[in-house]
């Protein structure tokens, strides 16, 4: 089954257009609404996921859960269900407010996106990750200066945006 998704205008409200999402050429002023998830445990570091090396976008990089928001979903919405199928943790008590936004244009590629990020403070451990195999092959907890290494050697996505999310959370 194909998933759609909503389109959305640049303020993020829902236009009221439904498409597939694979495939989706959007226009100037049109965009799909993704959602990523800094999960940080109660000794302040922050879980991230090594993405299987069969995705063709990014293979065995690092990242932070996320994923795209499906038709009639809410951000909020979104957020709790990629984190509970890519992580097997419950997000669904917590916060569900974005700390950030941006936006995506890429008119040549049809590719323009909003991204909401949440930030949760759990108590866990990596023994109560279950990952989704066909997006992940390992977790593990970092420090955000193991992150950085990370993205030095160009190996971690969205390292910027993360940071920029929580520079403005403070």
């Amino acid at each position: 089954m194909e998933e759609l998704i909503d389109i959305y205008d640049r303020d993020g409200n829902r236009t009221g257009q439904i498409v597939p999402r694979v495939g989706a050429f959007l226009t100037e002023g049109a965009y799909m609404l993704y959602v990523l998830a800094i999960i940080e445990d109660a000794e302040g570091r922050f879980l991230i996921t090594q993405r299987s090396t069969d995705k063709h976008w990014a293979a065995g990089w690092w990242e932070v859960s996320g994923g795209g928001v499906r038709s009639g979903e809410t951000s909020a919405d979104a957020v709790v269900r990629e984190v509970g199928e890519e992580t097997g943790l419950n997000v669904s008590g917590q916060g569900l407010r974005p700390i950030w936004r941006y936006e995506n244009v890429d008119l040549r590629r049809g590719d323009n996106y909003i991204v909401d990020i949440y930030h949760f403070h759990l108590d866990f451990s990596t023994d109560d990750v279950v990952l989704q195999e066909s997006e992940a092959i390992d977790c593990r907890l970092a420090t955000w200066e193991e992150i950085g290494r990370l993205d030095e050697k160009g190996i971690f996505l969205h390292y910027n945006r993360v940071q920029q999310a929580l520079a403005a959370e403070r």
